[in-house]
C-alpha cells in the first residue's frame, strides 16, 4: 500500500513571508500614492562582478565547441574549484584536503541533505531564533514530534539567543548529537567570538556530537579577531561540518554554487576516522550529478585574488547600507545588534512591542517593511530583522523615512 510521509503534515505552512506580503498588498490597496520601501529583503540585488561574469561567458563559449565541451564531471566538484577552495581556507589559516571539499548548488541545500547521513533518532539542537531550514529538514525526516503552539517542535532543543546572551545560546543542558550553528548569524547579525566556539566545540568533542557550521554570511566579517571558519578552533575537525556558499559573498543567489567540509578526522558515535567523509561522498555520487560547469567558472573566478578584489567591493555596498541603517536606528535611539559583520540588523521593538504590531507600525507611519523576529521562533518575539541588502538609494529613502516618519 502506497502511503505518504505525514511527517510534511507536522509543518506549519508557509507564514511568515505571505502574511508580509498580504498585509504590505492591504496598505497598498488603501494608500495607491505610498511608495514602499523593503527593508525585509534576504536577497542580493547587485550585479555579479565582471571579472566573475566573464569566467562564466567563457565557460558558456566551452560549451558551444566540439574540442572544449564539457558534460557530467565529478559530483565532488571540478578539481580546479575545489582547490580554489583548499586555497581559500589556506588563506584564513586553515588545512584542509580536496577531498574534503563537495561542491553543490548552494548551501540551503547541503545544510537540508547533510542530516541524511545521520541516524534518524539523532537528537537536533538549534538557535532560537533559527533559519527555518534547520528544523523543517529534521521535521521533515521524523525527527520530531507534534508542533507545538509557539511555533516548535516536540523532540527539538531550542537554544535561545537572547539580550541576556548576547544573542549566542549557551550549551544544551541535555546531550544534543546534531548542533546547528550559524555564524554571522541568520536572522539577528549576531556573529561569534572564538571563545564562544570553542565552548560549543568542547561540548560536542566530549559528547561525540556534530556541529553542522553554517557561515554562508562569513565574507562580510571585517573583525580580524572573529573567526570566519570554525576550524580555527581547536578540536573542530574532529566534531564540526562546515557549509559555506557564494549566493551572499559573490551574489550568486540565483546561480547557485556552495561547497560542504567534510573533514575525514570528524566523527560521532561508533565510527572511524574518514566514515562520515565517505558517506556524503556517497550519498553526493549517488543523488547529485554535480553543480552548473557555467556556475564553478564563476565559482573558480570568484575565488581567484582578482574575484575575491572585485566581491569585496560589493559586499563593501551592502556593508555601507548597513552602516546608514544603523546611524538611523541610533538616531531613533533603537537598540539593536548586527551591521557591523553582518548584512543583518536585529532590532529590538520600543515599548515592549510584538514584532507584527511594530511591522505595521512601520509600514504605517514609514512606509517600511521589515520582516518580524517572531516569524524566526519564540526567541524572535519581539525584534525585528532589517537587511542591508537592497539599493542603496531606495534604502537611504527607507531610513530618511524612519527618522522623519515614525514616531517612538
Amino acid at each position: 500500500m502506497t502511503t505518504i510521509n505525514h511527517a510534511y503534515d507536522k509543518l506549519v505552512s508557509g507564514y511568515l513571508f505571505p502574511e508580509i506580503n498580504r498585509r504590505v498588498k492591504e496598505f497598498q490597496k488603501n494608500n495607491p500614492s505610498a511608495e514602499i520601501l523593503k527593508l525585509g529583503i534576504g536577497n542580493t540585488t547587485q550585479p555579479l562582478a565582471e571579472f566573475v561574469v566573464s569566467a562564466m561567458k567563457n565557460g558558456v563559449n566551452k560549451l558551444s565547441d566540439e574540442k572544449t565541451y564539457t558534460g557530467y564531471g565529478d559530483e565532488q566538484g571540478d578539481t580546479r574549484l575545489r582547490q580554489a577552495i583548499v586555497e581559500y581556507y589556506k588563506n584564513l589559516g586553515v588545512e584542509i584536503q580536496d577531498d574534503e571539499v563537495f561542491v553543490s548548488d548552494g548551501a540551503k541545500c547541503d545544510v537540508a541533505n547533510i542530516q541524511s547521513i545521520f541516524s534518524q533518532d539523532s537528537k537536533v539542537a538549534v538557535q532560537d531564533p533559527v533559519y527555518p531550514v534547520y528544523v523543517d529538514t529534521n521535521v521533515i525526516a521524523g525527527r520530531t514530534g507534534k508542533a507545538l503552539e509557539n511555533g516548535g517542535f516536540e523532540g527539538i532543543i531550542y537554544m535561545p539567543c537572547t539580550e541576556e546572551n548576547n544573542f549566542f545560546p549557551d550549551l544544551p543542558k541535555e546531550k544534543a548529537d546534531l548542533i546547528y550553528l550559524c555564524s554571522p548569524n541568520n536572522p539577528t547579525g549576531a556573529t561569534a567570538t572564538k571563545d564562544q566556539l570553542k565552548k560549543f566545540v568542547d561540548y560536542a568533542r566530549k559528547n561525540k556530537s556534530i556541529i553542522i557550521f553554517d557561515a554562508a554570511y562569513n565574507e562580510f566579517i571585517s573583525d580580524s579577531d572573529l573567526p570566519k571558519s570554525i576550524y580555527l578552533i581547536e578540536g573542530a575537525k574532529e566534531c564540526a561540518i562546515e557549509i559555506n556558499s557564494l549566493s551572499k559573498s559573490a551574489g550568486f543567489t540565483g546561480v547557485r554554487l556552495g561547497w560542504t567540509i567534510v573533514p575525514k578526522s570528524t566523527v560521532c558515535e561508533n565510527i572511524e576516522e574518514g566514515k562520515l567523509n565517505s558517506m556524503w561522498n556517497r550519498r553526493q555520487t549517488t543523488m547529485f550529478n554535480g553543480a552548473s560547469n557555467i556556475a564553478q567558472e564563476g565559482g573558480i573566478a570568484s575565488l581567484s585574488p582578482e574575484g575575491m578584489r572585485q566581491n569585496k567591493e560589493i559586499i563593501d555596498y551592502y556593508m555601507e547600507n548597513a552602516r546608514i541603517l544603523k546611524q538611523c536606528l541610533e538616531e531613533k535611539k533603537l537598540s539593536f545588534v548586527g551591521g557591523d559583520n553582518s548584512p543583518y540588523l536585529w532590532v529590538k521593538t520600543p515599548n515592549n512591542m510584538k514584532s507584527w504590531d511594530f511591522f505595521d507600525k512601520l509600514l504605517k507611519e514609514a512606509h517600511v517593511v521589515c520582516t518580524p523576529g517572531s516569524g524566526f521562533g519564540k526567541s524572535g518575539e519581539g525584534f525585528i530583522r532589517l537587511s542591508a541588502f537592497g539599493n542603496k538609494a531606495n534604502l537611504k529613502k527607507a531610513a530618511e523615512s524612519i527618522k522623519k516618519n515614525m514616531k517612538i
